[in-house]
Parts: structure tokens; sequence; C-alpha cells
């Protein structure tokens, strides 16, 4: 991310402040330019094989911080931590819509405890809060 301010002297005809270049970031101009990602609904515990509710959520910004809403990449999910050998399952990459993908049918076949990771082409991998997976236990 460039961001480049040019300041000019005062010369009595304005702030001094000349002009702002932004290079970077998808900044709703349709441009596709990689996003910032971040977890907008982290993960929450679940029991295993059970769809994780409410759905999780990634967040697409540009360089500015503002959603992407123009932004129409693939965004991906994936277990960051999984040292029981679980599957996740359910639809793992998506298009966001407004700048948020919504991953609604994720689920984990064992129990642990897990994080999941985010990303899209060009843009830096993010990692979701620590969560939980139980196992089914009947009465």
């Amino acid at each position: 991310m460039l961001i480049l301010l040019l300041i000019g002297g005062c010369d009595g005809t304005g702030s001094g402040l000349k002009g702002i270049t932004v290079s970077g970031g998808g900044g709703g101009t349709g441009s596709n330019a990689p996003p910032v990602l971040s977890f907008f609904v982290q993960p929450n515990s679940a029991n295993a094989g059970q769809t994780i509710t409410p759905a999780v959520e990634v967040l697409a910004r540009d360089s500015l911080g503002a959603t992407d809403s123009a932004f129409t990449g693939t965004i991906s999910v994936a277990l960051e931590s999984n040292s029981t050998g679980a599957t996740l399952s359910g639809t793992t990459t998506v298009r966001p819509v407004n700048g948020i993908a919504s991953f609604s049918t994720l689920s984990i076949d064992k129990a642990g405890t897990y994080t999941l990771s985010a990303s899209s082409s060009g843009a830096a991998t993010v990692t979701s809060s620590t969560f939980s997976i139980a196992t089914v236990t009947t009465p």
C-alpha cells in the first residue's frame, strides 16, 4: 500500500494541501485489487458434523479500511490449526456480496479446538479466533 501526500507551501490561497494519491486496494473502483481481509463474524463452537452458526463471515476492505463492496474475487476459508486431522466440509470458496463473504454451510467432522484461515488471491491470509467442536452426546 502506497499513500503519497503532497503538501505545498502555504501561499495564502488555501490550506497548502495539493493532492492525495492512493495506490492499491479495491477502493470501490471495481479494479479487483487484492482486499484486506478480516473475520467479520468469527466461527462459533458447534457439535461435530453440525453446521457452524451463525455463518462465518469474512469482510473485504480496501487499502483505506472501507468495506470494498466492489471486490468480486473469491475468498476461501480452510482449517488453519488442525491437530486432529479433521475435515472442513461445506462451501469453502465464495464471492463476496457487498464486500462480505458468507460461509453458511461449514462443519467440522471431529471434536477439537480449531482456527480458520481466510485468503484471497494477492491478499494477506488472516486467522480467526479459536473455537471448539464438541462430540455429540446422546442421552
